[in-house]
């Protein structure tokens, strides 16, 4: 049951509760202090283009659950388990996913223009012509996830594990990648120029791409001698 919000807290907090679009368009009709869920199921549950902003998530179920086109901007999401949610379309500028399990989670076309995900999994997660700008991954699992296009332009990328993934066109220029692990992903058209990939291990490079879209970037000898060996020069 909803707990109304103490003089110390600014939320309503709905905790332990399986809500459907029903219930969840009750509580938002209700007006008031914005909401916060702790520990709710909302799997499968449809609450396409529901304005959800500034609400908070916290240890919560969204497993199927259909987000299209609703307005997310400004929400919280701590521990919260997602796979295979659908996004598309939908709000979520500024949003923040702290330890979020959100594989195989679809962001087709959202607006994510300063969304923060922090040690979250989104394995084989798709963010086709999603709107990123600003968009920040720290400590995160995007194995097999399809990137392609975003722009990482400037930034320090800390700790993402993006083997197998698609970052066909992903822009890279003035980056600093931090332990990060692109073995294996897809790179074509992926744009380096000067960004610092010394401390990256990176996946097969193309000759054309190499030339094209390395431009100033910095590696370490290790690396260089890496690539020149997968020309099939011998490095002594």
């Amino acid at each position: 049951m909803p707990v109304p919000a103490s003089p110390a807290s600014s939320s309503i907090i709905i905790s332990s509760e399986q809500l459907s679009r029903r219930e969840v368009e009750e509580l938002l009709g209700a007006g008031g202090a914005p909401l916060a869920f702790e520990a709710c199921s909302f799997d499968g549950a449809d609450l396409e283009q529901l304005d959800l902003r500034g609400t908070e998530f916290r240890r919560c179920s969204f497993s199927g659950t259909s987000f299209v086109r609703a307005e997310l901007s400004g929400t919280r999401w701590h521990r919260c388990r997602g796979a295979a949610a659908d996004f598309e379309l939908a709000d979520l500028t500024d949003a923040s996913f702290d330890g979020c399990d959100l594989s195989n989670s679809n962001w087709r076309r959202a607006r994510l223009p300063g969304a923060v995900f922090s040690e979250a999994k989104l394995t084989g997660a798709r963010f086709t012509e999603a709107q990123t700008l600003g968009l920040v991954l720290r400590e995160s699992l995007v194995v097999s996830a399809d990137l392609r296009g975003l722009s990482f332009r400037k930034q320090t990328i800390v700790g993402l594990k993006a083997n197998d993934a698609d970052l066909s066109g992903c822009d890279f220029t003035d980056s600093v990648l931090v332990d990060c692990d692109l073995a294996g992903a897809s790179l074509k058209n992926a744009k380096f120029a000067r960004a610092d990939l010394r401390r990256a291990r990176l996946g097969a490079i193309q000759v054309g791409d190499l030339l094209l879209h390395f431009k100033g970037s910095i590696m370490s000898v290790q690396q260089a001698a890496d690539l020149v060996s997968a020309l099939g020069v011998q490095v002594v």
